[in-house]
């Protein structure tokens, strides 16, 4: 990540710390993913966000209820689609107070590609510790957690997630309280998931051995991206 420094946009969502600016596309873009690309001409101006900010943001708050996935007590995968990632860049703009258009697209190429759409699922993934001292102590024991957590659909063999594709966060010290992930589903899997299939997702690192099934409005959420 460059040095520079981004303000939070939500304390309990947003990787306040993370700095993403300066390292091409988050994640690999699929055709379809192309296709789900925000553009200028879908965004709000800086006038008219601030007059539709506090009804938007309810929208997408409301939106977002459904798009959370616990993974244990301290994992959390917040699935994006374009609502929650123009949410991301409309705040942006409105926090740097950003018009130009060159500054603009810069946005659009950096978060885009968080969308999740056809075959893949796409998160923003947080470890989360309210206690300074043992989010220090965790982090360095869950090295290399962003390559053990996994989708299950059914019977089907675990699908590990493919993870920070712009850049490597975990170092051999400690991860990283922030990675972004895809999960790639085969058409067999959309296929038993729109039968009714259940979805998990877990991970598989010795120092975090946890799973859960995602409840049903949760998938039907999920469901709507990989059509």
């Amino acid at each position: 990540m460059p040095a520079n420094s981004r303000k939070p946009v939500s304390v309990s969502y947003w990787f306040q710390s993370s700095k993403i600016r300066g390292h091409g596309p988050l994640l690999q873009k699929s055709r379809v993913q192309a296709m789900n690309k925000l553009s200028r001409e879908d965004l709000l101006s800086l006038e008219q966000y601030a007059e539709q900010r506090n009804d938007f943001r309810a929208r997408v708050m409301e939106h977002k209820k459904n798009r959370r996935v616990a993974v244990g007590p301290n994992l959390t995968l917040y699935f994006e689609d374009r609502l929650t990632i123009q949410y991301q860049i409309q705040e942006m703009l409105r926090i740097e107070r950003i018009f130009e258009a060159d500054a603009i697209q810069e946005e659009l190429d950096t978060y885009s590609p968080l969308i999740s759409g056809g075959s893949s699922l796409r998160c923003t993934t947080m470890l989360e510790f309210t206690d300074v001292d043992l989010r220090r102590q965790q982090l360095a024991k869950l090295v290399g957690l962003e390559h053990k957590v996994w989708a299950s659909v059914a019977e089907w063999d675990k699908v590990y997630a493919i993870s920070n594709e712009d850049l490597e966060r975990s170092t051999e010290e400690k991860t990283s309280a922030v990675h972004f992930m895809r999960f790639e589903f085969s058409d067999e899997m959309k296929d038993a998931l729109r039968s009714g299939a259940a979805l998990s997702f877990g991970c598989d690192h010795e120092n975090y051995l946890q799973q859960v099934e995602v409840p049903a409005e949760t998938r039907e959420a999920l469901m709507v991206d990989l059509q």
